[in-house]
């Protein structure tokens, strides 16, 4: 499936919000966006006022980018977040939190969702002790996730779960450091995932 390759930060300015794609950088003064904060491109500084449209075009686009799904996977979400009770918007947004990258990345053994991603495909993760090498792959309450023997030895690893400790992890999720193991107690309630978006602009561009 074709990704994205060019330069993170350059989505971060396009959306005018931090979106965390760089890991540790992002927290630091080198961010670039921290000394950009403008649109990139020749005319970054003179944008206009966005229409209602561009508005709900711009959100979708900043929830796929930080989850890291391209057009056709997010739209088949939203179809499904449409067909579960509750409200749509909140539904999709649960959905894209279980995905095992983005647990594999909760849970402090990437540094972003991008590692997390490169980690889960080259098998390095067991969920309820069988390994899933598929990014998409959705956790369910009660899941363990556990990185194999081998991926304990992973510097990179090691370095992300020591700064995510730092940082404190997410009230759903139990993440044993030393072990390097951790399970998926329940899907968080939307208060609970600290995202700068507006899930309602993205049920109102595909209601058109």
């Amino acid at each position: 499936m074709a990704r994205y390759r060019g330069p993170l930060c350059r989505l971060c300015r396009r959306e005018g919000v931090k979106l965390f794609l760089k890991g540790t950088r992002c927290y630091t003064e080198k961010c670039a966006f921290e000394r950009r904060k403008y649109p990139p491109g020749q005319h970054g500084h003179n944008r206009g006022k966005l229409s209602d449209y561009g508005l709900q075009l711009r959100e979708k686009q900043k929830v796929k980018r930080i989850y890291g799904v391209m057009e056709r996977q997010f739209k088949n979400y939203f179809e499904k977040a449409t067909k579960m009770k509750g409200i749509t918007g909140e539904n999709l947004l649960k959905l894209l939190e279980r995905r095992l990258d983005n647990v594999v990345y909760r849970m402090g053994f990437a540094v972003n969702r991008r590692q997390a991603r490169q980690l889960v495909r080259h098998g390095y993760f067991m969920v309820n002790g069988r390994k899933v090498d598929i990014p998409s792959y959705l956790v369910k309450p009660g899941d363990v996730i556990e990185i194999i023997p081998k991926g304990k030895e992973l510097e990179i690893v090691k370095e992300s779960l020591a700064l995510a400790e730092q940082r404190g992890f997410p009230g759903w999720l139990e993440v044993n450091v030393e072990e390097m193991k951790g399970k998926f107690v329940r899907i968080p309630d939307r208060q609970e995932i600290q995202l700068p978006v507006q899930e309602q602009l993205i049920v109102e561009f595909y209601s058109k």
